[in-house]
């Protein structure tokens, strides 16, 4: 039996915001958009991993969640405390500067950890924390 990962979630607030951010800014592709009783699901991925997949959903993307939940998930989404992704890059400082120039919100600067990455965060528009990793070089 094999296991692979195919899926993720990230909760956003504005689908048209999140495209331009993954997709012109990250280099993402859209690789699906449906529309479902009044919501939005926004498939993205990386062109050099066909078979995983970011799904950028509405806060509490089920019909019959009450409103009162649905505004808990909004506030808690505005905080950025929902959820994340970590990536992967080739080269941290080169990701650091076209995310920094496209006014995203810099949460942590290109940094030598001690545990063998060079990394750097940004929070998306929605506010979800994405880190990029790059492995040290010896």
């Amino acid at each position: 039996m094999d296991i692979k990962l195919k899926q993720c979630f990230l909760a956003v607030d504005d689908h048209d915001k999140a495209i331009a951010f993954y997709r012109d800014v990250l280099g993402l592709e859209v690789r699906g958009d449906v529309g479902f009783e009044g919501m939005r699901w926004v498939t993205v991925g990386s062109p050099l991993q066909p078979d995983v997949e970011i799904v950028l959903e509405p806060p509490a993307a089920d019909p019959d969640t009450s409103p009162a939940d649905k505004e808990v998930m909004a506030q808690l989404l505005a905080k950025g405390v929902l959820r994340g992704v970590n990536f992967t890059t080739s080269d941290c400082d080169e990701l650091f500067a076209r995310v920094r120039e496209s006014g995203a919100d810099v949460v942590q600067e290109p940094t030598d950890q001690p545990y063998g990455v060079r990394d750097c965060a940004f929070r998306d528009p929605a506010g979800n924390m994405l880190r990029f990793m790059e492995p040290s070089k010896p």
